[in-house]
């Protein structure tokens, strides 16, 4: 727990001490704004529907950003080669630095709750989808950073990095908008494979096993998937 504690806070002061952190956070804030605002104005409803739908897609485009440094980087500036050689287990690192990424990922959708906030001043707050549409948030943007560090730990290239983050994670969001053209007999699996499909499950605000299950195996999947493609580059 020590060495995921020190990776988690390098990487973290690595996001802040560089433009990336405040980058992200702005565009995305600028993005959600913009929605939140004309949907406000324009259709005159203080609610969160239009938030609950715009942020899944946002999260696809950049989390993929977010995520494309954290192995690439290392590998590119021999830094990687540094830290295998510390008493430090492949998947601590893994560990620490997608944890450095949630975290970033938190300070992101936080002031969002500004919307939220107007909403129940404003409007009629249904409490239960509102607060299941945060919960789904952060799972639904934990997987797509797992995706993303897996993306990472396969290459150098942080824009090869990027594409092959933002590829995996396009496949997931939609399957679920694909049933029409999948046989009956597989629908049910492909829609249980979609991740955008268990995150509408949790923002109605009924938590299901079902859909925390899902996407702690995805996440897990996908950082044992990068530790070990860690440890086989590491052996070239």
């Amino acid at each position: 727990m020590q060495n995921i504690w020190s990776i988690f806070k390098r990487e973290l002061r690595a996001y802040f001490d560089s433009p990336i952190a405040y980058v992200v956070i702005t565009v995305f804030l600028l993005f959600t704004g913009w929605y939140f605002t004309t949907y406000f104005f324009l259709a005159g409803q203080a609610d969160l529907r239009v938030i609950l739908g715009i942020i899944p897609f946002a999260f696809l485009i950049i989390t993929p950003a977010i995520t494309m440094r954290l192995i690439s980087e290392e590998r590119k500036t021999g830094t990687m080669e540094l830290l295998v050689t510390m008493p430090i287990h492949d998947s601590s690192i893994i560990v620490g630095k997608y944890l450095a990424a949630v975290a970033l990922l938190i300070a992101m959708i936080l002031p969002t709750l500004v919307y939220g906030i107007t909403v129940a001043f404003l409007g009629d707050m249904d409490y239960g989808p509102a607060i299941g549409g945060y919960l789904g948030f952060l799972f639904i943007g934990a997987a797509y950073l797992a995706i993303g560090t897996l993306g990472s730990s396969l290459t150098e290239n942080q824009v090869v990095a990027f594409i092959i983050s933002l590829l995996i994670m396009a496949a997931f969001y939609l399957m679920d908008k694909i049933l029409i053209f999948i046989p009956n007999s597989m629908v049910s699996i492909v829609e249980y494979l979609a991740i955008v499909y268990h995150f509408q499950n949790i923002s109605r605000g009924v938590i299901d096993t079902r859909d925390l299950v899902y996407y702690l195996t995805l996440i897990s999947l996908a950082l044992f998937l990068a530790t070990r493609a860690m440890a086989a580059r590491r052996k070239r």
